[in-house]
Order: C-alpha cells, then structure tokens, then sequence
C-alpha cells in the first residue's frame, strides 16, 4: 500500500531535497547585492531629504522582484527563519511599484489638462512622495536588519555608485506628424463617452470610500473596499485608456475637439490613482490586516499602517472619486453634442402607466447620458428626464383607455344606451366588468372587488355607469384597462436604445408591479 503524501507538501515537492536555512544566504547574497546597495542608497537619500527618483524607484522595483522570485523558488514565505526577509522584499518592491507611479503622475500631470477638483492635486501628490520616500526608507533599513538577522552579512554594504538622477531638458517634442486615419472614430468617441459613465455609475466604491471618516478606514476591508474590486475597475480603466489610444490618438478629430485628450487625461489618472490604491490594498490585506494578514510583519509592523490608509483613502480614491466626477460631466457634454437623435415606439407600461417606478427609471437613464429625451403622446412633449413630466402623462393615457373602454362596453352590451333600474344597471355593470376580465381587456388587481355605493345609483345609462364604476376601480387600484398604447421618444439614440431595452423587461416590473431583474445592459439603474 503506497503511503499517504505528508499533508504540508504539496503535488510534485514530495521528493525535493529539504536545504538548511543557512544554505540560502549565499544565494541571496549573490543575488541582492545590487538589492542592498540600493537599500542603502534609499536610507541616505532620504536622510539628506534627496527626493527618489524614477531612475532608482525603477532598479528598487526590478532587483526586489528579483529577489522575491528567488525566494519564492526556496518557499521563502513558508520558512519561519527566512518569511520575515521574503515579506520585507515583497513590501519594498510593493511600495517601488506605487512610488513610480506617484513619479509618473507628477512628471505627467502638465500635459493630463484636467478639470478642477476639491484640492490641489498637484501638491498632494508631491507630498505623497514625501511619505512614501519615508516608508521605503524604513523598509529598506528592515530588510537590511533583517538580511544580519538571517545570517547575510551587510554591514560593509555602501550605497550604490550609480548616479540615480534625472535630468531632463523641460518641454516636450514638437507635435509634427500629420494625423492619422482611423475608422468610424465618431463612433468609437461616443462608446469611449459611454463607457466612462457606466464606470461612473459603477464609481460608489470610490465615492463611499472618499467619505469614510480615518477611525473607519480598516472597517470598509472586505467589503465595500478589496484589492480585488480595486483592480478590477483598475483594469477597465486601463483598457478605456488603450482604446482612446488606439482609436482616437492623433486623428484628425482630437485635434479638433479639446475635450478629447481632458477626457483622455482623466482616464489615464483615474487609472494611476486606481494601480497605486490596488497596491496600497494589497498591502494591507496581506502584511496588516488582523484577518488576512500574515503575522510575520502584522506582529511586528515598518510601515505606519495609518498613514498607508490614508494614502489610499484620503489620496488614492479621493482624488479618483472626484476625476470621476469631472469626467462624468464633461463625457455627458461630449454625447449631447456627438448625439444622433432618433424616434422609438415602445408601449406604455402595463402596470398604471407611468407610475413612479418606471417614470424614474427611463428619467435615471436620460440622466446617466446627459442627453436631452422627449417623450410624445397625442401630440403633446413630455420631458423624459422629469419624473414628474412623465406621471402628467398619465392623465393623457388614461383618457385614452377610457375612450377604448367605452367602445369595448359597447361591444359586449349592445343595449347599454338606454335608461334602466337601478337594480338593472348594477347587473349590467357587474357583467361588464367580468365579461372584459374574462376576455384579457381588464386586469384584475384584487378579488373580490370592491364596487363603489354608487354601483346603479348614478344617473345616466349603462355605459355611462360602466365607464364610471370601471374608472374608481382603477382609481383605487382594483383594476387597470390593458390596450395597445404606444408612446413615442425623441432623442439621442443611446438614450432611445436603453429606454428600448428597458421596456422590453416591463420597465423594471411585471403586469402586476412586482419588480423585475433588469438585464446587464442596464446595470447602473440597478445602483
């Protein structure tokens, strides 16, 4: 009988050699010289309040993933005598990869023309730099301690040789090709618009963090804030960044609208700001947080974990809630004015018409394009962004059940024109309403129903009394009169295209006003 693999090991490590801890330090001292006399020189730079530069945040990034992947190939992280070393590599390496990006965006925010936003960005970012050359310096003189404390010796480990500054000449090249031709590039402008809004509406995660107080920073992990929803926004931002890119970029109609590169820039930075909150996130639920974290560096912490969360709440998503914002409103600018206006026939809902959940709903996705709707019934407009609009146009369509009604009584009671008993027409008018009930043109809310005490008491024939009675049923939610109606909108096409799919799913209810589970299409009503 084969004998049962030792749990700890995992399928295909069963049969390689275990090494003693000190047999690794050479191999790391092999391959982290370069890894420490950086270390060093982030120590002395920062001491003499030297800002990094991307040049050394750079080589920091490459050596300390190279190291990571070296210790990974042991089981570094699985080792009790080397776990703290390979966790101070990956935080070094962490905090390398969001200090080029803080870098970037500075470097980068001239030439971004962004639209402005509660606070000076430009001076935040600045003094994120500040702190993070602070934590990598901590770190790297961690990681140092640590490299003695494993048996590495780098007591005599200098600073780098290397010349880390970067000096460049100001301005930039001269904008002298000619633009290029694209495809439809109106076409992918206006789905470029329109996926910025629906990231919008799918932005509550960085509007909600923005507003939480510093004493609630650690209680919004793991939910609604997570390294894994950060970045996957992150990445959808990413992906709208590279199809303006690829589409966009140098044709001939973003030279000649300026909007396009501002909305360009708020994608770019709202992707920045996105990658460095994924890695802030990152660190806090493997290397801090009392649920998650490993206790290696949990137990006994180097970066001030307070400060680390306000970088990603008070900075990171801050400032990426209100480029959010920014673009949401000038991507709503860009569609009114690249707007194909179209009609739309679509019945009106069945449920009482335009109530409040369906008036608010197609008003939710006139407002989530900015666009200006119009809906037309009996030749009248009724704005489509106004939820009030639309419950006034309910008076209209009413009226024009009622007319039906009164052609459908006369259809089964041929002789309800003439003057009859009481008794008479309360019968005739019961009869009525349950031959239409049986017949699909009423739709019965409740059983039994309730009739009014004028019931064969009002004056005037059975039909009269019939369109009466039928009336206070629907009135007080009895009943509703099914027709054929249709209403028309006039607008952008977008807006038309949503407000289709919208009425294709009941407007959000069934034929007895009980919600309906919108389609993906239309996610962001959904928020």
């Amino acid at each position: 009988m084969n004998e049962p693999m030792h749990p700890s090991l995992a399928v295909g490590e069963r049969d390689e050699e275990t090494i003693a801890d000190r047999e690794l330090c050479e191999p790391v001292r092999n391959r982290g010289r370069s890894l420490f006399a950086i270390a060093r020189s982030v120590q002395a730079m920062h001491a003499r309040e030297i800002p990094l530069s991307r040049p050394l945040l750079g080589r920091l990034l490459l050596e300390s993933g190279q190291m990571e992947t070296l210790l990974d190939e042991y089981g570094a992280r699985q080792n009790q005598h080397w776990s703290r070393f390979r966790a101070l590599t990956a935080s070094l390496k962490n905090f390398a990869r969001i200090g080029l990006a803080l870098a970037y965006v500075q470097r980068r925010l001239p030439t971004y023309r962004l639209l402005p936003v509660e606070g000076v960005f430009r001076l935040a970012t600045g003094e994120q730099l500040r702190l993070l050359s602070g934590a990598l310096a901590t770190i790297a003189g961690a990681l140092l301690e640590e490299g003695l404390a494993v048996g590495i010796d780098v007591s005599g480990v200098a600073p780098s040789p290397e010349d880390f500054g970067e000096r460049l000449p100001p301005g930039r090249l001269a904008r002298d090709r000619s633009d290029r031709i694209a495809g439809d590039t109106v076409t992918t402008v206006t789905h470029l618009a329109t996926e910025f809004l629906n990231l919008a509406a799918e932005g509550d995660l960085l509007r909600a963090a923005a507003r939480v107080r510093p004493a609630d920073y650690a209680s919004c992990f793991p939910d609604p804030v997570s390294e894994e929803r950060l970045r996957q926004l992150t990445f959808r931002f990413h992906n709208l960044q590279s199809l303006y890119d690829t589409h966009v970029a140098g044709t001939s109609i973003e030279s000649f609208d300026a909007e396009l590169p501002i909305l360009r820039g708020h994608a770019s930075v709202i992707y920045h700001l996105l990658d460095m909150a994924t890695d802030l996130a990152h660190y806090y639920e493997r290397h801090a947080s009392p649920h998650t974290a490993d206790a290696v560096l949990r137990e006994r912490p180097v970066v001030d974990c307070d400060a680390t969360m306000a970088t990603l709440f008070a900075y990171a998503m801050a400032f990426s809630s209100e480029y959010l914002a920014g673009g949401q409103r000038l991507c709503q600018k860009i569609l009114y004015r690249y707007a194909e206006s179209g009609r739309l026939d679509v019945p009106v809902p069945s449920y009482r018409g335009f109530h409040v959940r369906p008036s608010n709903l197609v008003a939710r996705i006139v407002a989530h394009y900015g666009s200006s709707v119009y809906m037309e019934l009996d030749g009248k407009r009724f704005d489509a962004g106004s939820p009030l609009e639309l419950f006034r146009a309910n008076e209209a369509i009413n009226a024009r059940k009622r007319r039906w009604l009164a052609s459908e009584i006369a259809r089964v009671h041929p002789d309800c024109g003439g003057e009859q008993g009481p008794e008479a027409v309360a019968a005739a008018v019961f009869a009525i309403v349950h031959r239409l009930a049986g017949e699909g043109k009423i739709l019965l809310y409740r059983q039994p129903l309730e009739f009014s005490g004028q019931l064969g008491h009002r004056e005037g024939s059975v039909l009269e009394n019939s369109v009466a009675e039928i009336a206070h049923l629907q009135a007080t939610g009895q009943l509703d009169i099914r027709t054929d109606l249709t209403v028309t909108f006039v607008g952008d096409k977008r807006v038309l295209a949503d407000v289709e799919v919208l009425a294709c799913h009941g407007y959000g209810e069934d034929a007895f006003g009980n919600n309906v589970v919108l389609p993906k299409a239309l996610a962001y009503l959904r928020r």
